[in-house]
C-alpha cells in the first residue's frame, strides 16, 4: 500500500492560456515521482500592452491565489510570449504578491536555462509570425544573448490559428528546429509552450550535437529548482539530465 500523497516532495501549480493544451501533457511526462503538477486557464491576450497590461496581470493574479489555495509550492505561468512581453518584475511581482508562493514564467526560465548550460548565441524556432519572433528575438537580445537565426511557422493572431500550434506533429517541429541550426549557434531553442516539442528534444541534440531548449523544459526545469527538487531527468535533453 502506497504510504506517501503523490505530491509528497512538491506541487507545481502552472497558469496557462486557454488554448494551450501540450503544457498538461509535457509537464505530467516530465514530472518526477513525487511531483504533481496543476493547472489554471486565464484568457488569451493578444495585445496585453494596450491597457498597460491591467487585464494580463490581473488574470495572473487570480490564477495564483487560485494555485495556492490548491496547495501549489511554486507556480509558474506558462506562456512564452506574454511572459516576454510583460514586464517580469510586475509579473512575478504580481503572482507572489496574490498566492505567497515563489513564482517563475517561461520567459526567465528560457533565461536561466540558457544560462545553465553556458549558451550566448542560439538559434529560435516558433510557431509564431513573424512580429511576435521580432519581439522574442528582443527579449532575448535585451538580456544578453545573440539570436543567429529565427523562423517561425506564421501562426497566431486567431484562435483557429492558435489552435493550430498545439497540432503541428512532431516530425514537421523535428525538421522546423533543425532548419533554424548554424555553424555559430551553440543552441536550438524551441519558443512555445503550446508547440508539442519536448518529446523530441533529444533526437535533435543527438542529430545537431549541440543542446536543444524548449519553453516546457525550461519551464519545468527552472520550477522543480525552485521547488528543491534536484533530480536528473532523463529523455529530455541536457538540460533536465542536469
Amino acid at each position: 500500500m502506497e504510504e506517501r500523497p503523490a505530491s509528497w516532495r512538491a506541487r507545481i501549480g502552472t497558469i496557462i492560456p486557454v488554448s494551450n493544451t501540450t503544457n498538461e501533457t509535457e509537464f505530467n511526462r516530465m514530472k518526477p515521482d513525487g511531483v504533481t503538477v496543476h493547472f489554471t486557464r486565464v484568457p488569451l491576450h493578444g495585445n496585453p500592452a494596450e491597457d498597460d497590461f491591467q487585464d494580463m496581470l490581473s488574470h495572473a493574479g487570480e490564477a495564483s491565489e487560485g494555485l495556492a489555495a490548491a496547495g501549489a509550492d511554486v507556480i509558474a505561468y506558462g506562456c512564452t510570449s506574454g511572459s516576454m512581453i510583460c514586464p517580469s518584475d510586475r509579473l512575478i511581482g504580481t503572482m507572489e504578491d496574490a498566492s505567497g508562493k515563489p513564482a517563475i514564467s517561461t520567459a526567465g526560465a528560457i533565461l536561466e536555462a540558457l544560462k545553465a548550460l553556458g549558451i550566448k548565441r542560439l538559434s529560435m524556432a516558433t510557431p509564431y509570425s513573424d512580429a511576435t519572433n521580432e519581439k522574442e528575438r528582443a527579449y532575448i537580445e535585451r538580456n544578453g544573448f545573440e539570436v543567429s537565426a529565427m523562423k517561425g511557422l506564421g501562426l497566431g493572431g486567431t484562435l483557429e490559428k492558435i489552435q493550430k500550434m498545439s497540432r503541428v506533429p512532431p516530425s514537421e517541429i523535428f525538421d522546423h528546429a533543425k532548419s533554424v541550426d548554424r555553424d555559430d549557434a551553440e543552441a536550438i531553442l524551441i519558443c512555445c509552450t503550446d508547440f508539442g516539442s519536448a518529446g523530441i528534444v533529444e533526437d535533435i541534440e543527438n542529430d545537431l550535437g549541440k543542446p536543444v531548449i524548449t519553453s516546457n523544459t525550461a519551464s519545468f526545469w527552472h520550477a522543480l529548482r525552485r521547488a528543491g527538487v534536484n533530480d536528473a531527468i532523463e529523455g529530455y535533453g541536457q538540460l533536465l539530465r542536469q
